[in-house]
């Protein structure tokens, strides 16, 4: 006994913002390298008056015209653009969605990891006996962030929502998932203003960094270089980590799906560990860096090139620092 992912069903804002549109206002920036190098074309933006968790209601009664809301039993909603500091934003997507009121509902705040965490944390749930279908949602608008002159984090992030249904199963498809943590780098993907410990400063003073990008402390900062060496550093190790802990060597994957972070990054780890471009996942053309949405949303592109039962290892890593993967097995298109 165990668990299966069921289903998965995402979303993008209905804004297109192409790398020519990126261009015109960035003239002097040659965005054809850009896209060649990093691997997106176009990213999707919300309006002024749309949310993240208006993408999660729409990524959510899409999963349902297929599958039945009345059997959700838990709502785990990651996210780093809620609605409200309080209250919790999943208890208001239940009364939305018009499901039942027996369930249980949380949010937990991680980026980049959050979906492989989401995964483990409906597996214990289901494993442990307390429910039988858990609906995991992913939702992020970094694009409220961004600081509209900071040319680099506007062509590399994008905005969607993805909802996947992990339900009681006679048979287990997840294996082990691992996880890691250094928060000594939490300064290396921040927004700093907004919380409890530096409030909103309308007088923040714009910062320069790197090619003239421009952001403040009410903005998104990534420092680049140094998200590379962590994720270099952290994240092949670990992948043979998870591999190990599930008894498997590459030969045994069908499609290793890494958080979509760039295609250069990507590649770069692809080849330290060994892995065929054909088992390999990247597909960012079309969306670009959407946080804790881009393995699902991979995961749902890649699901449906299948027929036959395949392991599938997903690692996240980012924004925390953070980082976790694991094992599931899919049998048919998500």
């Amino acid at each position: 006994m165990g668990a299966v992912l069921k289903a998965i069903e995402y979303v993008y804002p209905d804004q297109k913002i192409s790398n020519q549109d990126l261009a015109n206002l960035f003239p002097d920036y040659d965005f054809s390298k850009f896209e060649e190098k990093v691997g997106i074309k176009n990213r999707y933006w919300v309006q002024e008056s749309e949310t993240a968790f208006d993408l999660a209601k729409r990524a959510c009664e899409k999963l349902f015209k297929k599958k039945d809301k009345n059997d959700i039993d838990y709502i785990i909603y990651c996210t780093q653009s809620p609605e409200y500091f309080l209250p919790t934003t999943a208890c208001i997507l239940q009364n939305h969605l018009g499901l039942k009121k027996n369930i249980g509902a949380l949010d937990f705040n991680l980026g980049c990891s959050g979906y492989t965490y989401g995964l483990s944390l409906a597996k214990g749930l289901i494993n442990s006996g307390q429910v039988k279908n858990v609906l995991l949602v992913t939702a992020e608008t970094y694009s409220k962030y961004l600081h509209p002159n900071d040319r680099s984090n506007r062509a590399i992030f994008g905005d969607a929502a993805t909802a996947s249904l992990i339900s009681f199963s006679e048979e287990d498809f997840f294996g082990e998932f691992l996880f890691g943590t250094d928060g000594s780098g939490f300064d290396k993907l921040i927004v700093k203003n907004g919380g409890s410990r530096y409030p909103y400063d309308v007088t923040a003073p714009e910062i320069n960094y790197g090619s003239e990008n421009i952001y403040t402390d009410n903005h998104l900062y990534m420092n680049g270089p140094e998200v590379f060496n962590f994720t270099n550093e952290v994240v092949p190790n670990f992948t043979n980590e998870v591999l190990s802990k599930n008894s498997k060597t590459n030969q045994d994957i069908d499609q290793f799906i890494f958080h979509q972070a760039n295609a250069f990054m990507l590649n770069f780890m692809r080849k330290r560990l060994k892995i065929d471009a054909d088992k390999f996942f990247i597909d960012l053309d079309n969306g670009g860096n959407t946080v804790s949405s881009t393995i699902p949303i991979a995961l749902k592109k890649y699901s449906q090139t299948i027929n036959t039962t395949e392991n599938i290892i997903l690692v996240g890593f980012g924004v925390g620092l953070s980082w976790s993967g694991g094992l599931i097995k899919i049998s048919s298109k998500l």
